[in-house]
């Protein structure tokens, strides 16, 4: 356009959707986004985005996928959907101060129990990219993914009897099924946090990359992305089904909500934002 010459209606139409653009896009910087969702060709990637959190899976954090992984159930040009996290971490368990405030009544009619129930329904194949900790609620979503990615950098861990309390999302259950019972009730029982390469070793993860846990888990997500989807969904419900008759979901959940009413709970996340070792006294 040369110096002097007016806009068009169509040319300052155009001008004010791209300032509009810009404006969304700052505030997007601003304000940041909990979940960033991207479409690719057959293929979806989510990416928990709390860095500051090392992306702690707070009640909004975890409704926000339900309904992605929800969206992306129904929607034909996704057949695979991949989970990672922002900065080098994937979940670093649940939001503690959310657990503090909360009682066993509560626990009971948490949303967080539907927002899990959405994710395990999710009928396609879903990849976990994990790299850094994923603990606690960030495990147990790995856990519910199909295929595990682990990069290098991961560390994995159910540390939630450090804070008088169980996994309350399947983590125990899951893990045992996978990795056996000794070496379930070793990392639940005492806490522990193991590296990418033991949780290879005990089939906790189906893939150990090299480098970053996406840069394998997106040509794999592709790659299934041009297999048959109804093959896929049909071989993931029939795999899934005879894996839920054998564990005790309900069972799990319905102790982790006890256990939200104890004084050992509450010492233990106290001790835990003191960074000190808790006293539990067993009440």
């Amino acid at each position: 356009m040369r110096l002097g010459e007016r806009l068009t209606p169509d040319q300052n139409n155009f001008k004010l959707k791209i300032f509009w653009l810009e404006i969304s896009l700052l505030w997007v910087k601003i304000t940041g986004m909990d979940l960033i969702i991207d479409h690719m060709a057959g293929w979806t990637r989510l990416t928990l985005n709390r860095p500051a959190q090392k992306n702690a899976l707070n009640t909004s954090l975890l409704g926000q996928v339900a309904r992605a992984l929800t969206d992306c159930a129904s929607d034909p040009a996704v057949r695979v959907a991949v989970l990672t996290g922002a900065e080098g971490n994937f979940a670093a368990g649940a939001d503690i101060a959310e657990i503090e405030a909360k009682s066993a009544v509560e626990g009971a009619s948490d949303p967080r129990k539907a927002h899990w129930a959405a994710i395990r329904a999710f009928p396609k194949p879903l990849v976990a990219a994990v790299d850094g900790f994923a603990l606690g609620g960030g495990l147990e979503l790995a856990l519910m993914a199909d295929l595990m990615v682990l990069g290098p950098t991961a560390r994995l861990g159910l540390p939630e009897t450090n804070l008088g309390l169980i996994p309350g999302a399947g983590g125990g259950q899951r893990l045992m099924a996978l990795a056996g019972r000794a070496r379930a009730m070793r990392m639940v029982l005492t806490g522990e946090m193991i590296d990418a390469t033991i949780a290879f070793d005990w089939g906790i993860g189906s893939y150990l990359a090299e480098g970053p846990a996406l840069e394998f888990a997106e040509p794999l997500a592709a790659g299934l992305a041009g297999r048959a989807p109804l093959a896929l969904m049909a071989a993931k419900a029939a795999l899934l089904a005879g894996e839920e008759r054998a564990l005790a979901l309900e069972a799990e959940r319905r102790a982790f909500e006890t256990l939200l009413d104890t004084e050992d709970k509450t010492e233990g996340i106290r001790a835990f934002r003191e960074r000190r070792k808790p006293e539990f006294r067993g009440k």
